[in-house]
């Protein structure tokens, strides 16, 4: 186990000091305010730079990442980030550049991200595309906001967002936080959309469906066309969430499903770093009807020249400071045009391929609520499970004993004791094979054995802590 900094400092060691400026220094009482200096040195632990290195080496072999371990996690696509995409990312051209610097100066950038526009606009069957939003909940809000900036140039005055029981939470969360009143649409048996109960909350005061497809359960709305037919009929625009865009790209597009906005996670899809608070990307796309309203500016070409427009009075105005999170949008650039167009198809292929291998290695020692072939994850049911005495808490805590990540749990709510499991596509057979054993491992310990579940993890570096209390009395003070 690794001590803590403070552990490890000992008086009157120091960092590195760096040769005098050279400039005369005038004492602090001149340049702050006598409130402001501080009487004693802050408590600040006392190391070398060399130690300091290693211990935060150490501590980084701690943690769990994807170029170390699998992460089955389902909700989130946690996807392998090739180095070609850090290369490219880290060419002094793209990490040296300069917000405000003059367009003239900036046009390989400019270019990067006109063409990126382009290949999301064709990969999704979307008109325009702006790639500003920071992620894929911003996203969703800067779709929303161009929804209602839609209905109100039509002088339309629409109050309702209607949103799938088993959609992502940051759905309802966008629609609520953009003023609208969020009302839940049911799945039926198959744990698609009930297109009756859509069709008996449908009217002039809804502004649109939010969905994904595949749905949170992994399962292909296949009554779609039917959904955006009701839908449109109404006046009402249909919105994609597209943080399952891993499972359908190059096989079918949200433009030709009928959907009229969407925002993409490229953090997710598009093999770019994922987890840790960011960086991400969310584009969004949209239809012909909504380009008018796309955030500002926008990468145009004419002339020979790429440059930033302003010109659009229809705007919902900037949604991001600059132009979105740069880094992010080449190394998207970058995979997109490694992968190419039916390396993406494959991608997405072999995504659904791995998953319903893992679902069919273990459906006869868990519940499965939905049987049908499911797309890039499933969800299954560990209330079998807690019956014996250990519900999926314990099984996810289990899992890490194993090397694991555990996957996404008690998500979507319409399942009991959920559990979704998404492999992606850069995972082998063997990392598969492995799972597969261990879950079912695991399913015979709960069997014969509950109490090695229940009181997992036993060989990570913290064992199995008290989640109610550390939410609600969290103790960040290393001393205490």
């Amino acid at each position: 186990m690794e001590a803590l900094i403070f552990e490890k400092s000992t008086p009157g060691h120091r960092e590195a000091k760096l040769p005098a400026a050279g400039v005369a220094e005038k004492p602090l009482s001149e340049l702050l305010p006598q409130g402001m200096i501080r009487k004693e040195a802050p408590g600040l632990p006392e190391v070398t730079e060399l130690d300091v290195m290693r211990h935060f080496n150490r501590l980084s072999q701690l943690n769990f990442s994807i170029d170390t371990n699998f992460y089955p996690l389902g909700s989130c696509t946690m996807k392998y980030n090739p180095k070609v995409n850090e290369l490219a990312a880290r060419m002094d051209g793209f990490s040296g550049l300069h917000p405000y610097q003059p367009v003239e100066t900036t046009q390989g950038a400019l270019k990067l991200m006109h063409d990126l526009e382009k290949m999301l606009a064709s990969l999704t069957g979307m008109e325009r595309v702006t790639l500003q939003p920071a992620a894929g909940a911003h996203g969703e809000f800067t779709g929303i906001m161009m929804i209602r900036a839609y209905h109100e140039a039509k002088g339309e005055q629409r109050t309702k967002v209607l949103v799938p029981d088993s959609a992502h939470g940051t759905n309802p969360a966008t629609a609520a936080l953009a003023g609208y009143e969020v009302v839940s649409i049911a799945s039926n048996e198959r744990g698609l959309v009930d297109v009756t109960d859509l069709k008996a909350h449908l009217g002039p005061d809804v502004a649109c469906l939010m969905m994904t497809n595949p749905n949170t359960l992994g399962l292909f709305e296949d009554e779609i066309m039917e959904i955006a037919e009701v839908v449109h009929a109404t006046g009402a625009l249909l919105y994609y969430d597209g943080a399952n865009l891993n499972a359908i790209m190059g096989t079918v597009r949200p433009g030709d499903m009928g959907f009229d906005v969407m925002h993409m996670n490229l953090h997710k899809t598009m093999s770019t770093p994922h987890g840790g608070g960011g960086p991400g990307a969310g584009p969004v796309a949209v239809a012909k009807r909504l380009v008018p309203f796309l955030p500002t500016p926008t990468v145009e070409y004419a002339d020979g020249q790429y440059f930033l427009s302003f010109d659009r009075p229809q705007s919902i105005g900037r949604v991001r400071a600059f132009f979105g999170n740069f880094g992010v949008l080449v190394r998207a650039y970058t995979y997109m045009l490694t992968m190419g167009r039916d390396g993406l198809t494959q991608a997405s292929r072999d995504a659904v391929l791995n998953a319903n291998y893992i679902k069919a290695g273990i459906k006869d020692l868990f519940d499965m609520p939905h049987t049908q072939p499911c797309m890039h994850e499933f969800v299954l049911s560990g209330d079998r499970q807690k019956a014996l005495g250990a519900n999926t808490m314990a099984m996810a805590k289990r899992l890490l004993d194993f090397g694991f990540h555990a996957p996404t749990i008690y998500f979507p709510l319409i399942v009991h004791e959920a559990m979704m499991i998404e492999p992606t596509e850069t995972e082998s057979k063997a990392t598969l094979d492995s799972f597969i054993a261990t879950m079912r491992r695991i399913a015979q310990e709960v069997e014969h054995e509950p109490e090695l579940v229940t009181s997992a993890p036993h060989t990570t570096p913290i064992g199995k802590v008290d989640e109610v209390t550390a939410a609600r009395k969290p103790n960040l003070c290393w001393s205490c």
